[in-house]
């Protein structure tokens, strides 16, 4: 990336696909241990490439994480230390000039495309995704806003895209991110899939959540009543496996393109677990700095 100028000239450039998945635990998906549910599309990209053991995220919580990738940076020398809000949407901008990996790829003759969550500017500010190096945004802008998958609006660009409330929001932004890699796909693209979830709260279409609904499940919380940590537990696996099946999507269009070879795929964690996710058996969640709260697959 530091040579982003000069590998303008290199015809063989490779696509780069990031893939950040939000509160999802060490122990989630079946390449880490987790023998619940099926997730074949997320645990063949491990298979099929490097799988990581050892890997921390930026911080424990989602903001600083996010600023740690983008800066390249570790929490220590980033510019964002927590999920601090503006209102009436947004967190606290990063500043213009910070040199960003969208910025730098862009230099590098990429397409930059980010479909999500973002959570460090609101719109119109220095840190709005529009000027941070996206040459194309499709999601939340503010972290609070995705604490539902049934939004009243996401945002295109600096367009704010009104919706009814009815629309899974998961599948929306991967529709349009599908759209960014076929659009873009004989030429270096970078697409950056911050996906919100498996985030609270815990909301899945019917047709996965009709996959759990009966299912018995032997995860018992003594401080709450059985039958609501059991509704939990079976929205968390139905998140899980709709969220496999958008990444099979993806995985499918890179072939249909026939630009899976030229194509580098990471998959990575903002932070630990929050209470409805499998931690993998370490100490702490989501907000400690315990293994729990900050070891994260990675898987390239």
């Amino acid at each position: 990336i530091l040579e982003a100028k000069a590998a303008k000239t290199d015809k063989n450039r490779p696509n780069i696909i990031c893939i950040m998945v939000d509160d999802a635990g060490y122990g989630d998906f079946g390449c880490y241990g987790q023998k619940l549910f099926a997730t074949p599309n997320i645990d063949r990209m491990a298979v099929e490439g490097m799988r990581f053991t050892q890997h921390y995220s930026g911080s424990t919580v989602c903001a600083p994480t996010r600023c740690s990738i983008m800066n390249g940076v570790h929490t220590g020398h980033a510019y964002v230390r927590g999920n601090r809000e503006v209102q009436p949407e947004g967190q606290a901008p990063i500043p213009a000039n910070m040199i960003t990996i969208p910025k730098l790829l862009k230099e590098a003759g990429y397409t930059t495309g980010m479909f999500g969550k973002w959570g460090l500017g609101a719109p119109g500010s220095s840190g709005d995704p529009v000027n941070q190096g996206w040459d194309e945004f499709f999601g939340y802008n503010c972290q609070r806003q995705a604490h539902t998958f049934y939004p009243k609006h996401l945002w295109h660009n600096d367009n704010k895209v009104m919706l009814d409330g009815k629309a899974y929001s998961h599948d929306l932004i991967q529709k349009q991110a599908l759209k960014f890699i076929r659009d873009n796909a004989k030429k270096p693209f970078f697409a950056y899939l911050p996906y919100n979830t498996p985030h609270s709260p815990m909301q899945v279409p019917d047709r996965f959540w009709q996959r759990f609904k009966d299912r018995p499940l032997d995860m018992v919380n003594e401080q709450q009543p059985r039958k609501e940590v059991q509704t939990h537990k079976r929205s968390a696996l139905a998140m899980c496996e709709n969220l496999d099946w958008n990444v099979g999507r993806a995985l499918a269009k890179l072939e249909e393109l026939g630009v899976k070879e030229n194509t580098i795929v990471v998959w990575f964690h903002d932070n630990g677990p929050n209470g409805t996710r499998w931690n993998g058996g370490m100490k702490g969640r989501k907000g400690s700095t315990d293994e729990g709260g900050v070891r994260s697959p990675l898987f390239i």
